[in-house]
């Protein structure tokens, strides 16, 4: 399983992440440990790691790969708890933090894990396997609007009507238990030449909204700053435009002094800032790394400085 994901923006990453090499950092998305290893690669002996991950497959390899590294703890929580873990090792504040979002290459091609259309497997798209809501669940009790917002707001999907309406019709004749089910109901009306990207954002809409994965974000970035030292840094590698969006408008928010005028038309408040932008544009993979693994293509990686 070596090659199960390849790290994206790997140096970049730890590079802008690591300012104490006796500190103490947290992986929000152990995955399968490639940053998490380069982490530990550049702390000494009385550095720390702090790990978490839902997913039972990346979370078992992990806890197998850093089983002798007393500088290693793993959690098996939603990385939103953040604060939660900091107050579980007695730790006030990280020296830094770091979330690298979206799914695994692993998920997204091990027919298992539920992620791919590419095979037939049941739809589920559920990162923590403990949560009860399922993509099929999803796609068979939401309504016609339900659903058509869901495919809108977080597919970026122009035919989120007609793809809702599709699905309701289709599941009044039989149950949708598969990603081929699902996959049956789009490419009957969907060109071949664009069948690729319209299932890839429906399959990301429905993922999104099982795991609820933008409000995580948003807690997360949130309590990251409560327990982030003067001077630690946040750094976050996002994988579409809504992730990237929220991280952007996150860090903007956080280090200014004045709210907008829609916040306060009179001009009468102020508030402290709390972060320091250290990209003032999102890092983007190199060529080569594309090259490498394409995957890392739609890639934005954006960090921040505790004031």
């Amino acid at each position: 399983m070596s090659n199960i994901h390849a790290p994206v923006l790997l140096n970049e990453s730890v590079d802008l992440l690591i300012t104490d090499k006796s500190g103490s950092y947290f992986d929000a998305t152990l995955g399968f440990g490639g940053h998490s290893e380069a982490i530990l690669q550049k702390l000494d002996s009385k550095g720390k790691l702090i790990a978490t991950d839902v997913d039972e497959n990346a979370f078992n390899y992990c806890k197998e790969k850093f089983k002798n590294d007393k500088r290693v703890s793993l959690y098996k929580f939603n990385f939103s708890m953040v604060d939660v873990i900091a107050k579980i090792e007695s730790l006030q504040a990280f020296d830094g933090i770091l979330a690298d979002l979206g799914v695994s290459s692993f998920q997204l091609d091990d027919p298992d894990s539920g992620f791919t259309f590419r095979t037939e497997t049941l739809l589920d798209l559920r990162m923590d396997k403990t949560k009860k809501q399922t993509a099929a669940d999803a796609v068979n009790e939401l309504s016609e609007e339900e659903l058509s917002l869901i495919f809108r707001d977080y597919g970026e999907e122009r035919n989120y009507k007609k793809i809702a309406r599709a699905i309701v019709n289709n599941r009044e004749i039989k149950k949708i238990k598969t990603t081929t089910d699902l996959k049956k109901i789009i490419s009957e009306f969907t060109p071949v030449n664009y069948l690729t990207k319209t299932l890839s954002r429906v399959f990301q809409a429905l993922r999104i909204y099982v795991n609820d994965e933008l409000n995580m974000l948003k807690e997360f970035l949130e309590r990251s700053v409560d327990v982030l030292k003067p001077g630690g840094r946040l750094v976050v590698i996002s994988y579409h435009s809504l992730e990237d969006r929220i991280v952007k408008d996150f860090f903007r928010n956080e280090s200014i002094t004045t709210l907008s005028p829609k916040e306060d038309p009179f001009g009468l408040l102020s508030k402290s800032a709390r972060l320091k932008i250290l990209t003032k544009k999102p890092l983007l993979p190199s060529k080569e790394e594309v090259r490498r693994n394409r995957r890392a293509r739609s890639a934005k990686l954006r960090a921040a400085e505790r004031l």
